[in-house]
C-alpha cells in the first residue's frame, strides 16, 4: 500500500523501524521480535542501513523478506552515502520488482571518522535531490524523510534547517518521520516551526525507551546527541540495575505517548533496536488490546 493511503486511514499509526541481523543467531532473534510485534497491527515497518551506509545489501534483503513472509507494509530506508545514481537507481527497481513501493529517503551519515559528509561520484549531495529523482522516475513510490525536532547536527541555523526540510517535501515526500526525542516540547515546536514553513505533509514522531545505562549512553550516539532532560537522567542515574532503568524509561516513553496523542499527533514511529519487550509494555501501559487502534481525538491541538 502506498504511504500517503496508509496515513489516510482514520487512526493514530504505530510503526517500528527494525536494523537488518548481521547472523543467524541475530536474524532469528530478530523474526521472533517481529512475531510478538505482530498483532499489533503496525500501519508499516522500516528496516534501516547501519552507519556510512554499510549493510545496504543485507537491507534489501530483510526488506524483501519481510514483504514475502509477512502481512506488513515495509518501508525501505535508503540513503546517498556511497552510492551513486544509477546505484540507487538498482535499488529502487529491486524493490519494485519485489512488490515494495515505500522508502525513507535519506542523505545518510558520512562512514565514522570520514566527516564532513561529501556524495559518492555522480551521487546526491542532498536528500532533497533523490526524492526529486525518485519522484521523477519511480512516481508509484511512496517517500518519507527525516526532520529533527532538536535541530539537524550538521545545521545550527534552525532557519536554514527549515529551508533544508522544506525543500525535501516540496520535491515529493509524502510525510516527515522525526529523529527521537525525549521532550514532547522540542516537537509540538518543530511542528510549530513546519506549519509555519507551510510544510503541511504529515509528522510522524520519533520515540524510543530507554532500557539500560549502556542503551542510553548508545542513544546520543545513534541520535548524533539527543537532548536528554535532566529529569530523565537524574531517574536512570539513581536506578541500580538494568531492569530498573528499563521501568524507568518506559514508563516516560510511554507519558511522551499519551501526551502525543493528546496533541492530535498522526503517527508514533517506534525505534526497537531489534526488540519487543519495552514496546508491547507501552502498548499494554497504554490501555490497548493487540490489534486495536486508537482513534483521532476530537479536539483541537492547544
Amino acid at each position: 500500500m502506498h504511504l500517503s493511503d496508509i496515513l489516510k486511514e482514520n487512526k493514530v499509526h504505530f510503526s517500528f523501524e527494525f536494523f537488518p541481523p548481521n547472523s543467524e543467531e541475530a536474524s532469528r532473534a530478530l523474526f521472533e521480535t517481529i512475531g510478538e510485534l505482530l498483532p499489533i497491527q503496525p500501519s508499516f515497518v522500516s528496516v534501516t542501513y547501519g552507519a556510512g551506509g554499510t549493510t545496504s545489501k543485507l537491507t534489501q534483503e530483510l526488506v524483501i523478506r519481510l514483504n514475502q513472509e509477512t502481512p506488513l507494509n515495509v518501508i525501505a530506508h535508503l540513503t546517498a552515502t556511497g552510492a551513486s545514481r544509477e546505484e540507487i537507481k538498482a535499488q529502487l527497481e529491486r524493490y519494485s520488482a519485489a512488490g515494495i513501493s515505500n522508502v525513507l529517503a535519506l542523505r545518510g551519515d558520512p562512514p565514522k571518522g570520514k566527516s564532513p559528509f561529501t556524495p559518492a561520484p555522480d551521487g546526491f549531495p542532498f536528500a532533497a535531490e533523490m526524492v526529486a529523482f525518485i519522484k521523477k522516475n519511480f512516481p508509484h513510490f511512496g517517500i518519507s524523510v527525516a526532520g529533527f525536532p532538536e535541530g539537524h547536527p550538521e545545521t545550527p541555523n534552525r532557519l536554514k534547517e527549515m529551508d533544508h526540510l522544506k525543500a525535501k517535501v516540496d520535491a515529493g515526500a509524502d510525510c516527515i518521520c522525526t529523529q527521537l526525542f525525549f521532550d514532547n516540547r522540542d516537537f509540538y515546536d518543530f511542528c510549530e516551526r513546519c506549519e509555519i514553513a507551510g510544510i503541511k505533509v504529515p509528522i510522524l514522531a520519533g520515540i524510543m525507551p530507554v532500557t539500560s545505562m549502556h542503551g542510553l549512553k548508545r542513544i546520543s550516539e545513534l541520535a548524533l546527541g539527543a537532548r536528554i532532560p535532566a529529569k530523565l537522567l537524574r531517574a536512570v542515574q539513581r536506578a541500580q540495575s538494568d531492569d530498573a532503568v528499563e521501568n524507568i524509561g518506559t514508563h516516560w516513553a510511554t507519558e511522551q505517548v499519551f501526551d502525543l496523542y493528546d496533541h492530535n499527533v498522526t503517527g508514533i514511529h517506534f525505534y526497537t533496536l531489534n526488540h519487543s519487550k519495552a514496546t508491547l509494555k507501552i502498548y499494554e501501559t497504554l490501555g490497548m488490546s493487540l490489534g486495536n487502534t486508537w482513534p483521532i481525538p476530537s479536539r483541537s491541538r492547544d
